[in-house]
Protein backbone atom coordinates (compact mmCIF):
# COMPACT_ATOMS: atom_id res chain seq x y z
CA UNK A 1 0.00 0.00 0.00
CA UNK A 2 1.42 3.58 -0.55
CA UNK A 3 -0.05 6.96 0.54
CA UNK A 4 0.72 10.37 -1.36
CA UNK A 5 -0.40 13.69 0.29
CA UNK A 6 -0.18 16.41 -2.03
CA UNK A 7 -0.38 20.53 -0.54
CA UNK A 8 -0.37 23.00 -3.02
CA UNK A 9 1.02 21.16 -5.75
CA UNK A 10 0.58 21.66 -9.17
CA UNK A 11 -3.08 20.54 -11.14
CA UNK A 12 -0.03 18.30 -13.82
CA UNK A 13 1.25 16.58 -10.95
CA UNK A 14 -2.33 15.84 -9.55
CA UNK A 15 -3.12 14.62 -12.53
CA UNK A 16 -0.09 12.42 -13.43
CA UNK A 17 -0.55 11.21 -10.17
CA UNK A 18 -4.35 10.05 -10.96
CA UNK A 19 -2.93 7.92 -13.85
CA UNK A 20 -1.77 5.68 -11.40
CA UNK A 21 -3.34 5.60 -8.00
CA UNK A 22 -6.99 6.91 -6.68
CA UNK A 23 -7.32 10.21 -5.70
CA UNK A 24 -9.21 9.75 -2.54
CA UNK A 25 -9.88 13.38 -1.28
CA UNK A 26 -8.61 16.54 -2.84
CA UNK A 27 -4.14 15.61 -2.91
CA UNK A 28 -4.42 12.12 -1.30
CA UNK A 29 -3.81 9.76 -3.55
CA UNK A 30 -3.95 5.62 -2.36
CA UNK A 31 -2.70 2.61 -4.53
CA UNK A 32 0.08 0.04 -4.92
CA UNK A 33 3.30 0.40 -6.98
CA UNK A 34 6.17 -1.40 -7.34
CA UNK A 35 9.68 -0.18 -5.51
CA UNK A 36 10.97 0.90 -8.87
CA UNK A 37 7.61 2.57 -9.66
CA UNK A 38 7.56 4.37 -6.33
CA UNK A 39 10.86 5.87 -6.46
CA UNK A 40 9.95 7.10 -10.42
CA UNK A 41 7.09 8.85 -8.59
CA UNK A 42 9.21 10.26 -5.81
CA UNK A 43 11.23 11.68 -8.64
CA UNK A 44 8.96 13.26 -10.31
CA UNK A 45 6.79 14.07 -7.24
CA UNK A 46 10.33 16.52 -5.66
CA UNK A 47 11.00 17.98 -9.31
CA UNK A 48 7.00 18.89 -10.12
CA UNK A 49 6.42 20.09 -6.49
CA UNK A 50 6.88 23.98 -7.31
CA UNK A 51 5.51 25.73 -3.82
CA UNK A 52 3.63 22.81 -2.73
CA UNK A 53 4.93 19.99 -0.39
CA UNK A 54 4.79 16.38 -0.18
CA UNK A 55 4.75 13.37 2.17
CA UNK A 56 4.93 9.53 0.73
CA UNK A 57 4.07 6.80 3.07
CA UNK A 58 4.75 3.02 1.81
CA UNK A 59 4.34 0.08 3.60
CA UNK A 60 7.76 -2.07 4.43
CA UNK A 61 8.71 -5.35 6.00
CA UNK A 62 10.24 -4.31 9.07
CA UNK A 63 9.37 -5.70 12.58
CA UNK A 64 9.49 -1.36 14.26
CA UNK A 65 6.53 0.15 12.24
CA UNK A 66 5.80 -1.61 8.92
CA UNK A 67 6.20 1.62 6.55
CA UNK A 68 8.46 4.38 6.13
CA UNK A 69 7.34 7.88 4.87
CA UNK A 70 9.29 10.33 2.59
CA UNK A 71 9.05 14.16 2.45
CA UNK A 72 9.48 16.85 0.11
CA UNK A 73 8.98 21.03 -0.02
CA UNK A 74 8.13 23.45 2.43
CA UNK A 75 6.77 22.13 5.94
CA UNK A 76 7.54 22.25 9.72
CA UNK A 77 7.16 18.67 9.93
CA UNK A 78 10.41 16.48 9.64
CA UNK A 79 10.84 12.86 9.48
CA UNK A 80 13.18 11.49 11.85
CA UNK A 81 14.69 8.36 12.61
CA UNK A 82 15.03 6.67 15.91
CA UNK A 83 16.73 3.42 16.12
CA UNK A 84 14.55 2.65 13.34
CA UNK A 85 11.28 3.73 13.81
CA UNK A 86 10.16 6.62 12.17
CA UNK A 87 8.76 9.60 13.89
CA UNK A 88 7.64 13.36 12.71
CA UNK A 89 9.45 16.13 14.34
CA UNK A 90 8.64 19.86 14.22
CA UNK A 91 10.85 22.91 12.75
CA UNK A 92 10.15 25.75 15.09
CA UNK A 93 7.30 27.98 13.96
CA UNK A 94 8.32 30.86 11.85
CA UNK A 95 8.33 34.48 13.74
CA UNK A 96 5.50 36.68 12.34
CA UNK A 97 6.94 40.56 12.41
Amino acid sequence: MLVIVLENAPDRLRGRLSLWFLEVRAGVFVGKASPRLRDRIWSEIASDLGQGNAVMVEAMPSEEAGFRFRTAGGNRRLPLDFDGFPLVGFRPPLASN
